[in-house]
């Protein structure tokens, strides 16, 4: 499996957009941090999302794309206007990427008429991915725990996960994300494991949500020995929230590096 790290990290502050712009620092850091991918964020790719520009910035720290997060509210039935064109751009742009993996979010805006709004995000995410898959991308899709994201509890990931069109798009567990919204990671990996074909990491001690990874609750010796038992070749993305990120994600990058290097993959072989 190989690691990588997401550009959210960067822009968890309110200021978050002092960040805009400097892509190019994030694969900087990421390549520092011994890290070999990175997952930026659509729309806050800044002049880097112009591929070519993108791809000398990645060759120049040797970094892959491992994969674009791409989230939209997908809230209506079918998708609107704005969230099609975007979707449509996106594909475009990866497919001069086409070793990195789309990855669907949705953007949590409220727990209200939820049945409803399942069923419209399941529909929303499955057209995105067929239309992905026919040009020849990798989709999965990511939930989220916020309180006000609807794909964040076991009732929801019933109906979402069991919803989505396994042809066309895989689930990327985020194991920080899980334990937040109540589940256990692990079992709940094992559960869905044929739809996996991404992974998050982040670390969660409940006070009130995430932690620096490595100094949680979350088991990822054991998510990941897990992994590697089962031949899992794809990108493993660190994506830490732990409240120090926001005021040093260089910082917090660079020890969630370190930590997976001296800490994680040694207890990992020693199994």
């Amino acid at each position: 499996m190989k690691f990588g790290n997401e550009c959210y990290t960067w822009f968890m502050k309110e200021s978050g957009a002092y960040w805009d712009g400097k892509l190019d620092h994030m694969i900087e850091v990421t390549a520092r941090a011994g890290m070999s991918g990175i997952e930026p964020i659509w729309g806050w790719m800044g002049e880097l999302s112009d591929p070519v520009k993108l791809k000398e910035s990645l060759d120049r720290h040797g970094i892959s794309l491992a994969a674009i997060a791409f989230v939209q509210d997908w809230n209506h039935p079918e998708e609107t206007a704005e969230e099609k064109a975007a979707a449509e751009e996106a594909i475009a742009f990866l497919k001069q990427f086409p070793e990195a993996v789309f990855c669907t979010v949705q953007m949590p805006t409220g727990r209200h008429e939820l049945e409803t709004r399942r069923q419209n995000l399941v529909a929303n995410v499955n057209a995105v991915s067929r239309r992905a898959a026919e040009a020849g991308l990798t989709c999965s899709f990511h939930p989220n725990s916020p309180e006000s994201s609807i794909n964040r509890t076991e009732e929801d990931y019933e109906v979402i996960i069991n919803g989505l069109d396994s042809e066309v798009t895989g689930w990327t567990p985020d194991v920080g994300h899980l334990i937040n919204g109540g589940m256990d990671p692990l079992g709940k990996m094992k559960e869905f494991a044929s739809l996996i074909n991404h992974v998050h990491f982040k670390d969660w001690d409940g006070n009130p949500e995430f932690s620096l990874m490595g100094e949680g609750e979350v088991d990822f010796v054991g998510v990941t020995k897990w992994l590697k038992c089962r031949g899992y070749g794809g990108w493993v993305i660190c994506e830490d929230e732990a409240p120090s990120a926001v005021d040093d994600p260089d910082g917090v990058t660079l020890h969630d590096g370190k930590w997976i290097r001296e800490t994680l993959l040694p207890a990992v072989e020693e199994g």
